[in-house]
């Protein structure tokens, strides 16, 4: 999967974060990605995704290579889960 991804963004010329923002921001109109960071050189990152225009090629590999209910699962192994919430 990261591979293909990887992939997608270099002959895009962008991060792989990058093409992750651009997928949402094409998935709906009314979507809005809310990527969080700490730092200006990453909130310019993110906000250049807008301007990353995929084809329906790229889109349809995006959506093969990570398919809906790929991360499907709890957020954290059930050892972490037990220590949550003490």
């Amino acid at each position: 999967m990261v591979k293909e991804l990887e992939e997608i963004a270099k002959v895009k010329k962008c991060t792989t974060a990058q093409l992750a923002l651009a997928w949402v921001l094409q998935q709906r109109d009314y979507i809005i990605p809310i990527p969080g960071t700490k730092r200006l050189k990453y909130l310019e990152e993110n906000a250049a995704a807008v301007d990353i225009k995929l084809t329906e090629d790229e889109l349809k590999k995006i959506n093969n290579a990570a398919p809906l209910g790929f991360t499907k699962g709890t957020r954290y192994t059930e050892q972490a889960m037990k220590a949550l919430n003490r």
